[in-house]
């Protein structure tokens, strides 16, 4: 690392000479403390900042992008406004027209609440052209747990003449659903690290998938490590959202990260509710938080029956604090009509 490479003056530069031994690039500059540099490299604390500051610019991927170039739509790479819709103008009303693009979601709820309905619904609607809601491409689904529902994708597909009805039946025809679902195994970290860094890139650069489904990310991290191992636990995590923040800002991709749920206690009336798992750090590296709930409620349809659910949004930059009770049919996730709804009123509403 020299001063051409940083665009140094003399004197910083010539104190990272010193020290040439130990700072080879801008990231080993990022890794020893402001007090050690000052002692490797003889420079001022004042000299010390500007070498941090022109280091951690070398290693950023993109400058950032005023909010005047977002509202006057110049910056391609990020694509201001665009969505991933749902496939329900219920859910996209909640939404505010779908999950955003370039940006991790996470979809969170206990066990059978819908999480893996939703997100194969996603699977299918991101290969619809941008006029109906889609991104025109394919998505990678990344399993930790169990197997991929291949059987339940089959069955979305054959049903998207009647979850789709604002789609031309010509325009689903000639969609090839199956043949754009990438699928992935990945049993530990080291395998997702492997995923991520080198066989999701080379889809997503070559435009052949917009979205990416991790399902699920707390399964890895619960199986991996123990209490007394948090600090690795948290670098690892963090390692994690790292890497899925630059591929949804890099190929202006979509990420949905499914969560499992902790029961938690409240502290007023001692009543027992779930949050969402990994803690404050997971929390904070996700742009948008949802979360579903199913209650003990049933709902019928014709011969259909489901258990009514919650989806709520959690937090989000641009998201209202709300929810709205969805069912699981046949042909997908749909939120629930007036009519439906009262035919779940008569049931028990608590929900789990």
């Amino acid at each position: 690392m020299d001063r051409l490479d940083l665009e140094l003056n003399p004197r910083i530069a010539a104190g990272v000479r010193r020290a040439a031994a130990r700072l080879r690039s801008p990231r080993d500059v990022l890794c020893v403390s402001a007090l050690e540099l000052q002692t490797i490299t003889g420079l001022s604390p004042s000299d010390v900042q500007q070498l941090l500051a022109t280091a951690a610019a070398a290693c950023r991927p993109h400058r950032p992008v005023p909010a005047v170039l977002l509202h006057r739509g110049e910056c391609p790479r990020l694509e201001p406004g665009l969505r991933l819709g749902v496939g329900c103008v219920v859910i996209n009303e909640l939404l505010r027209g779908g999950l955003p693009v370039g940006r991790i979601t996470e979809l969170s709820g206990q066990s059978g609440a819908g999480k893996t309905q939703l997100a194969l619904q996603l699977c299918l609607c991101v290969q619809y052209p941008t006029d109906y809601g889609g991104l025109d491409s394919g998505a990678v689904y990344i399993c930790t747990e169990n197997s991929f529902p291949i059987r339940r994708l089959q069955q979305l597909v054959t049903d998207q003449y009647v979850m789709r009805s604002d789609v031309p039946p010509s325009l689903i025809s000639t969609l090839k659903f199956s043949d754009h679902v990438y699928v992935e195994h990945t049993a530990d970290l080291d395998s997702l690290q492997v995923c991520l860094s080198r066989r999701v890139p080379l889809l997503l650069a070559r435009g052949l998938a917009r979205l990416v489904v991790l399902d699920s990310l707390a399964a890895l991290f619960r199986c991996e490590f123990q209490a007394a191992e948090w600090q690795e636990r948290t670098r690892q995590m963090l390692n994690v959202s790292s890497t899925l923040h630059r591929l949804s800002q890099e190929f202006s991709t979509t990420v949905l990260c499914i969560n499992q749920v902790t029961d938690v206690f409240s502290d007023t009336d001692k009543s027992l509710g779930v949050s969402p798992a990994l803690g404050l750090t997971w929390a904070n590296q996700v742009c948008v938080r949802l979360m579903m709930l199913r209650s003990h409620a049933t709902i019928s349809r014709g011969n259909q029956h489901s258990a009514l659910r919650r989806l709520e949004v959690v937090f989000g930059p641009h998201l209202a604090r709300g929810g709205v009770d969805v069912a699981v049919w046949r042909e997908g996730v749909r939120g629930v009509l007036s009519s439906d709804r009262i035919q779940a009123q008569h049931q028990s509403s608590q929900i789990c």
